[in-house]
């Protein structure tokens, strides 16, 4: 196992949880459709938080689970900074940008 992986965990639940906070998570899963896009982050068919909550989460939640290696580089904090400076939220955004940033930080981290 990778010993990273606890932090990673812990990283996934706080980011979950910010999303929950934020009123970002959804109850209802897009379709299978706009699940499949082969776009970098899924742009053409969901929104960024839906890309964290039904792609992100659950793919890296995987990995960890299986004890896969995980990904050499993250760029999820630059695609969250894109993605919000084009929106206005007032600044909801930051804590989870600060998470995204401290999972990127994680993932980059030498074993």
């Amino acid at each position: 196992m990778d010993a990273r992986f606890p932090k990673i965990a812990e990283q996934l639940l706080l980011i979950e949880r910010e999303l929950r906070v934020q009123g970002w998570w959804g109850d209802v899963a897009p379709s299978a459709e706009a699940l499949s896009s082969v776009e970098p982050f899924s742009v053409d068919t969901l929104d960024f938080e839906q890309w964290l909550q039904w792609i992100f989460l659950p793919r890296m939640k995987m990995i960890l689970e299986q004890d896969q290696p995980l990904p050499a580089v993250s760029g999820i904090q630059e695609m969250a900074e894109m993605v919000f400076a084009a929106r206005d939220v007032q600044g909801k955004d930051r804590q989870l940008q600060v998470l995204l940033k401290e999972f990127d930080l994680l993932i980059t981290t030498s074993r």
